[in-house]
């Protein structure tokens, strides 16, 4: 009994630590908005899974195939990984300083301008548009551009885009030969999947800084230089790898599953 009086101190002061890490993360969750944003990207994500239906299962997915992709696309998943990576990467001094920056007026207008941008350029009018700043600029020597290109460059972004773009096309095909719709070897898939790397590398680059320039436009020049100095301090850069590490395994697994679920839906038909 001594022992366990002696002990228990230990165990309680723990589990407050516990607690209140868990509530800074809740502050984190907050601030970043993740919520709103994993209820955009399942927006975007279900309104692309049309193209599957239409390519893939000839338009006859039906009210069975919209509850399935409702199903995979829940922003409440996204969030838990995003979550869980977020807690790996940022703790103590460093998770204080995010909190910190998207707490403040600055911060909270910069997620606010990500969000809404990236629900404007859903509409591929605007996307056309975004992308389309972006190619005029392009070698022009832009003011705006060279700032946005070193936000990019800060975080790795083409590269990290393109490698989570090609996890999820392998992932989709490996839900489909798992589902028993195509016959692929190893190799087959990751090659299949590759692609075309420059063809991607050019694609992302053009979206990614259209959206960025559409995103960032209201900020000033001195805002986004701030920015990017947070960006590249070790709590952004350690944000940055748990965002993307995150929503990139989000992804991997909505691409799987959506796999087995076209796999499914057609071998069904064929029955």
């Amino acid at each position: 009994m001594r022992k366990f009086l002696l002990l228990w101190p230990v165990f309680w002061a723990l589990s407050t630590l516990s607690a209140l890490a868990d509530a800074r993360m809740n502050v984190l969750v907050d601030v970043l908005k993740l919520h709103e944003a994993a209820e955009i990207l399942s927006e975007e994500g279900i309104a692309q899974t049309q193209d599957l239906n239409d390519e893939m299962l000839n338009g006859q997915g039906g009210a069975g195939w919209a509850l399935q992709v409702s199903r995979i696309y829940e922003p409440a998943l996204m969030v838990e990984l995003v979550r869980a990576e977020l807690e790996q990467e940022l703790k103590g001094a460093e998770l204080e300083e995010v909190i910190s920056f998207y707490a403040s007026e600055k911060g909270t207008q910069i997620v606010e301008l990500e969000n809404a941008a990236r629900r404007a350029i859903q509409d591929k009018d605007v996307e056309a548009a975004a992308r389309g700043r972006f190619i005029s600029s392009e070698g022009q020597d832009d003011p705006r551009l060279m700032l946005i290109e070193e936000y990019v460059k800060s975080g790795d972004m083409i590269t990290r885009n393109v490698t989570s773009a090609l996890n999820s096309n392998y992932q989709f095909l490996r839900g489909m030969v798992d589902g028993n719709a195509i016959e692929m070897t190893e190799e087959e898939m990751l090659k299949d999947a590759a692609g075309d790397i420059e063809e991607s590398s050019r694609d992302t680059s053009e979206w990614l800084h259209g959206f960025l320039l559409l995103a960032y436009h209201p900020l000033t020049d001195d805002d986004l230089r701030t920015y990017i100095a947070f960006a590249k301090t070790p709590a952004g850069q350690a944000l940055n790898r748990a965002l993307f590490n995150g929503f990139g395994k989000a992804y991997e697994d909505i691409s799987y599953a959506l796999g087995r679920t076209v796999a499914l839906n057609m071998t069904a038909k064929e029955l």
